[in-house]
């Protein structure tokens, strides 16, 4: 469904995947999960980012993330593809594989449905080619981030991963990260929350900067 909104239900599927049939919601279980497009098989930026992924999946795995990839062209070609990636990451395709699938949706029925579609980019038919979408779904399967970049603009997979640390300490604790936030670094107090809540929530301590409007919005906590 085309204009999907952050917190809506992330629609189920199934669809034919480089490790077999996949149900969406089933293959992701209670895990977080990462959804993310690509517009074409065999081209430059699309290698270095599935390269890119696969060699953070142990890190998107640390963090309970199920990962999975979605093009518009066929089985085969993906699996011929995938050894140019694994080649691109310096493994051998012949004893090596991609750590997550890729969904070959060569009738671009889910990427019409997900609102994939990247109109300025065809292909030699004239057929629109899917964009760089990044789809972050909860273990609850609601949408928690949606990306969207062209295909001249490859993704920054660390800056996803950085965002999966964020959501999932955000959906555990009611803090907010700051801009550039690294796990480890402090995180912010809403403004919601009244001082004494914050000072019982937050043991650690609470500090306000000073600002020239003399309102005190600006509050951190060490990581709780």
């Amino acid at each position: 469904m085309p204009g999907l909104l952050l917190g809506d239900v992330f629609p189920d599927f199934e669809a034919e995947s480089t490790t077999g049939n996949i149900k969406l919601h089933e293959f992701l279980g209670d895990s977080w999960g990462i959804l993310f497009s690509h517009p074409r098989d065999y081209t430059p930026v699309c290698t270095t980012e599935l390269g890119r992924a696969a060699r953070l999946s142990s890190e998107f795995s640390k963090r309970g993330v199920k990962m999975i990839a979605l093009s518009v062209d066929c089985l085969q070609d993906h699996h011929g593809w995938t050894k140019d990636i694994l080649a691109y990451n310096c493994e051998d395709p012949a004893s090596s594989s991609l750590p997550f699938p890729i969904i070959a949706d060569c009738k671009r029925e889910l990427a019409v449905a997900l609102g994939m579609l990247d109109p300025d980019e065809k292909d030699k038919d004239g057929m629109p080619l899917t964009a760089r979408c990044v789809f972050i779904i909860g273990p609850d399967k609601r949408l928690k981030l949606s990306l969207l970049y062209p295909a001249t603009t490859g993704r920054n997979f660390d800056e996803i991963l950085r965002a999966v640390d964020s959501l999932q300490l955000t959906a555990g604790k009611r803090v907010a990260t700051p801009a550039d936030w690294k796990p480890g670094e402090c995180v912010m107090v809403p403004p919601s929350m009244s001082e004494e809540e914050a000072a019982a929530l937050f043991p650690a301590g609470v500090y306000t900067k000073e600002l020239p409007s003399g309102k005190k919005y600006l509050r951190y906590t060490p990581k709780p």
